[in-house]
């Protein structure tokens, strides 16, 4: 596909990054020309130098030919005009960035007028899945599929767990029925397991499951789970704002230390049920004070990775609580890996992975759409929802009789209100909705996932 990006911020550039690694054809716009020649030393893609509101500077990148427009600068208003010059030039899709919350709010009404596709808030988003995450303490990671009915939690299996030296077709049966494990981590190798792969103590384990079972099945597996009923954030960001709100509706304690004085004041006027701290997070007196050492959950949500990730070594030693860290610039993974700072929450790579799984199902329009796309473990493995529409290859045949791709696993079929924990014996139907966990990159159809 033919696809512009306004703007070479840090998510443009990501997304710019990560989009070609899918084989499309881009084309980035900016007025910065020297952030361009940076990018395009580094990514073979082509660039604009202009403002991407004007018409002009459209035509010069392609737009009646692209297939796709991504506008994500710093403005909400840039975006939503470049947008909509773009429609009204080619009728191309179109993708907006929008944090205003008082834009995000009216979204419905300016995605219909201004013929928006999609419109991405990476803030709200990155807010969401924190949230996940504290609403099930005891996960590494949490993702939602088929409208909240199903999870893909990430656990680290304890030491003294019962299901040490377990094989996989054990599971099922001596530990919880309605759950299937479709990856494991040992040592930063992936497996995607079969029925004989055994689980090992450390092992991280991703595992289907409904949300309503997740405790009790924690529970038998030896993973102490405490509610999170306080959480500290430090920084008063748009992603603390989102959260908060979020973590108050859930009737959580909520406490944002950030140093601006009037900011502090809009947020006290914007979040009435959570305690507004006006003073600087790196004050090591003021955050003990605050009571860093009792808290359930310690967020840090800076503008500085830097000061994100001290907040959250000194959270580690003087508590014991859930900590989540929000970094900008992943460009030491395997030293961050290292550090005790919790769950690594990175905006940017969050909106990637939306406009991406968006991307997917716009090349089929047919067939078996993406509802949703995750990718974990280092971008090496993807789980993939598909809706299936139409009767294809992979209809109506036991699933034993498929001929799947190496390291591809079904891990389940939702029919209706049914759940279906597949066996070689199931079938897929027109009208399901599968979930598909694979080592195999760039799925756009179910058929894909045959050999």
């Amino acid at each position: 596909m033919n696809i512009i990006i306004v703007g070479c911020g840090k998510v443009g550039y990501t997304l710019a990054e990560q989009l070609n690694q899918e084989g499309h054809d881009i084309t980035i716009i900016d007025i910065n020309e020297s952030k361009l020649d940076k990018t395009l030393s580094e990514l073979d893609i082509q660039a604009v130098v202009g403002n991407g509101t004007t018409f002009k500077t459209q035509l010069e990148a392609g737009v009646k030919e692209s297939d796709l427009l991504i506008a994500v600068t710093g403005k909400d208003e840039i975006n939503l005009l470049c947008c909509l010059i773009a429609k009204k030039a080619s009728n191309c899709n179109t993708i907006a960035r929008v944090r205003n919350p008082e834009y995000f709010d009216e979204i419905d009404y300016l995605r219909e007028e201004l013929g928006l596709s999609m419109a991405i808030n990476p803030e709200y988003a990155c807010a969401e899945s924190i949230a996940q995450l504290i609403e099930i303490p005891s996960a590494l990671d949490v993702t939602t599929f088929a409208k909240g009915r199903i999870n893909l939690i990430q656990v680290q299996v304890p030491d003294d767990s019962p299901i040490n030296n377990l094989a996989v077709h054990e599971f099922s049966s001596k530990i919880h029925s309605n759950t299937l494990i479709c990856a494991i981590e040992r040592e930063h190798e992936v497996v995607i397991p079969d029925g004989n792969t055994r689980i090992c103590s450390g092992d991280n384990l991703y595992i289907i499951i409904p949300p309503a079972e997740i405790h009790h099945f924690l529970s038998k597996i030896g993973i102490k789970s405490k509610p999170i009923k306080s959480v500290m954030i430090t920084g008063g960001s748009m992603i603390a704002y989102y959260l908060a709100a979020k973590l108050n509706a859930a009737h959580l304690q909520v406490k944002i230390i950030e140093q601006d004085f009037e900011h502090c004041q809009h947020l006290s006027e914007s979040l009435p049920h959570t305690m507004i701290i006006n003073g600087d997070a790196s004050d090591r007196q003021l955050l003990l004070e605050e009571g860093i050492d009792d808290t359930d959950a310690f967020i840090s949500l800076t503008n500085l990775d830097e000061e994100n990730l001290m907040l959250s070594l000194f959270a580690n030693k003087v508590g014991k609580a859930k900590i989540i860290t929000k970094v900008d610039k992943v460009s030491f993974e395997e030293v961050i890996d290292e550090l005790p700072i919790g769950k690594i929450a990175c905006p940017k790579n969050i909106t990637a992975k939306s406009i991406i799984k968006y991307v997917r199902a716009l090349q089929n329009s047919f067939g078996s759409n993406i509802e949703t796309l995750y990718r974990m473990l280092d971008d090496r493995v993807e789980a993939l929802e598909f809706r299936i529409r139409q009767e294809s290859k992979v209809t109506n045949k036991p699933l034993m009789e498929l001929q799947l791709k190496k390291n591809m696993l079904i891990c389940a079929i939702i029919r209706g209100r049914k759940i279906i924990t597949p066996s070689g014996k199931d079938i897929i139907k027109n009208g399901d909705t599968v979930i598909v966990v694979t080592t195999d990159m760039g799925l756009t159809d179910i058929k894909d996932i045959l050999a």
